[in-house]
């Protein structure tokens, strides 16, 4: 046997190896039992979630693009019922042959089907079972790049790219090609890549496995807008998860799109427009904030159709909890209890002083931030002066502008030093009131961690709406529900860095009146005598994908561009 031949003889141990020495051997249990578990492997989150918001992120990026959409027959749980959902068995392990005529070896046709049943055999049964049923005994590093693709996934890496497909056939073989498997060679196993490139098909292939195991795969069962409406019928304990999209038709803006918030502070010179939601940042100079807070403060007693519509979900009975990242607080204007919300991000209900944490309702503060004024704590208010001495109004009087308690004051003052601080050593925020809005490397509220590791197990629906789940840890609750749980996006663009069963693309107002109008459920809206009889259609563009949208040619064209402009 050649030194090659030695080579990819051990290349299928190796590989096992290396993976079951960070997964400890995996079975069917690790990933049938609790769908949201992520895979042991050092190179993937640790399973658990953060406890402070973390700035949004692109696509993670690696090595290996996702090619498949997927929609797996995969109940989340072992039981009896989910035995007829057992992928199938291939009926032979991976055959690679070699073309005579050019020396070339030519891959086996995969279809969509096949790549379906390879993730949901990897998911079920485990990695070693997998690797044992879909690779031979013998075998050379070509069939690692194979597994790669059958499992959906391509190469980003030009250097290995290039050299691979040095040695592949463009042709493709299968009964009904060109080639017969009687011209091709299966008895060859030497290795034509170098080992470089094999130790990195390796590699790869288990990023490829990794993201398997740890991405949801979407339901078989559940694809259309008739199989959402009978869930909402049946469901009691929906979980709804809403983002910036569902206030937009108020004329709040979101924040990542290119009409967005973030778009249009680019002129502040900022690194990265998300600083001025930093902690350390506001702390070093609040400022920066209160020069574009008036941007997003949200406009008092109002709420869209949607938001309506969660309000009717609760009513019925059926909200188990609304998790919002808005920091509006129209939720509750809507009349949706404290109890069944979780404002994740904090709103602009309260704001608190940063140095003595007095606290008060938000719209107290609301006239400063119009004006792009610093708001101030009346009870830091002298020490303050102290400290910046040059930047104050004489005539400005905190202490009858928000209620004054002169207990409080004292003993506040007692607490502070009397001595004045070296010059520079007093952050510009001392006695600044911020509001109680979560910002980038500051804690969660207490209530969201209290709530969502029992609402997830709870929940018999997820709806997401209006959000690109680009903020952690809120965006992984998708991947932290149970696999046989439903989710539905409603959104105005997919998300592809998740694995929903149903996409409604489309006005977050306009989707939640198509869905509505087919429970022969009423919004308890006052647009709705308008809504209830609007004509909006839906055009499926894909399995479980549809966009929705009002004619062009209907009557209430004016009226949606009125109400989601």
């Amino acid at each position: 046997m050649s030194s090659d031949l030695a080579k990819t003889d051990t290349l299928k141990r190796s590989f096992d190896e290396k993976t079951n020495k960070n997964n400890n051997k995996p079975n069917a249990s690790d990933h049938i039992d609790t769908a949201s578990k992520k895979p042991k492997n050092d190179e993937t989150s640790d399973g658990g979630y953060n406890s402070s918001r973390e700035r949004s992120v692109d696509d993670q990026e690696d090595d290996l693009e996702d090619n498949a959409s997927i929609q797996i027959p995969y109940g989340g749980i072992r039981s009896k019922e989910n035995e007829i959902l057992k992928p199938k068995n291939p009926d032979q392990p991976v055959r690679i042959g070699k073309n005579s005529d050019d020396e070339k070896y030519v891959f086996p046709k995969i279809t969509k089907e096949d790549t379906q049943n390879a993730r949901m055999f990897l998911k079920y049964y485990g990695l070693r079972k997998f690797l044992d049923t879909y690779l031979p005994e013998e075998l050379n590093s070509l069939y690692v790049y194979y597994l790669i693709k059958l499992l959906g996934f391509e190469l980003k890496d030009k250097d290995v790219m290039g050299a691979v497909h040095e040695y592949i056939s463009p042709l493709i073989y299968d009964p009904s090609s060109t080639i017969r498997q009687k011209s091709l060679n299966y008895e060859e196993f030497e290795d034509p890549l170098e080992k470089r490139h094999a130790v990195r098909l390796i590699k790869d292939l288990q990023k490829a496995i990794n993201k398997v195991l740890s991405t949801r795969l979407r339901l078989s069962n559940f694809f259309k807008i008739e199989h959402f409406v009978d869930k909402l019928q049946k469901a009691n304990k929906i979980l709804v998860l809403t983002g910036a999209g569902v206030s937009t038709s108020l004329g709040i803006p979101d924040f990542r799109s290119s009409e967005g918030f973030y778009s249009k502070i680019k002129h502040l010179g900022l690194d990265d427009p998300q600083d001025v939601f930093n902690l350390d940042i506001f702390m070093q100079d609040p400022s920066v904030f209160y020069n574009i807070a008036h941007m997003v403060l949200p406009p008092e007693n109002l709420y869209s159709p949607l938001h309506s519509f969660i309000k009717m979900l609760q009513d019925k009975g059926k909200l188990l909890r609304n998790y919002t990242q808005n920091i509006d607080n129209l939720e509750s204007y809507a009349g949706i209890k404290a109890e069944k919300l979780v404002q994740c991000h904090g709103s602009f209900a309260t704001a608190s002083c940063i140095t003595c944490h007095w606290q008060l309702p938000g719209e107290k503060i609301f006239d400063h931030i119009r004006k792009l004024e610093l708001p101030l704590c009346p009870y830091c208010y002298q020490k303050r002066r102290e400290y910046f001495p040059l930047e104050h109004d004489e005539d400005k009087d905190y202490e009858d502008e928000y209620g004054y308690n002169t207990n409080l004051r004292d003993n506040l003052n007692n607490n502070l030093s009397t001595k004045t601080p070296i010059a520079g050593t007093v952050l510009k925020s001392f006695g600044v009131l911020k509001p109680d809005i979560t910002f980038f490397g500051e804690a969660l509220p207490s209530k969201f961690h209290k709530t969502i590791r029992e609402d997830i197990l709870e929940c018999d629906l997820l709806i997401c709406i209006g959000t690109s789940l680009k903020v952690a840890p809120v965006s992984e609750i998708v991947n932290m529900v149970p696999a046989h749980v439903p989710q539905v996006l409603i959104n105005r663009d997919p998300v592809k860095h998740a694995e929903f069963d149903l996409n409604l693309l489309g006005f977050c107002d306009d989707v939640a009146a198509l869905i509505a109008q087919k429970c022969h459920w009423n919004i308890p809206h006052s647009n709705w005598v308008n809504l209830k009889n609007k004509k909006i259609e839906y055009v499926e563009k894909d399995k479980g994908f549809y966009n929705v949208f009002v004619p062009a040619n209907s009557a209430n064209k004016k009226e949606t561009d009125d109400t989601n402009s």
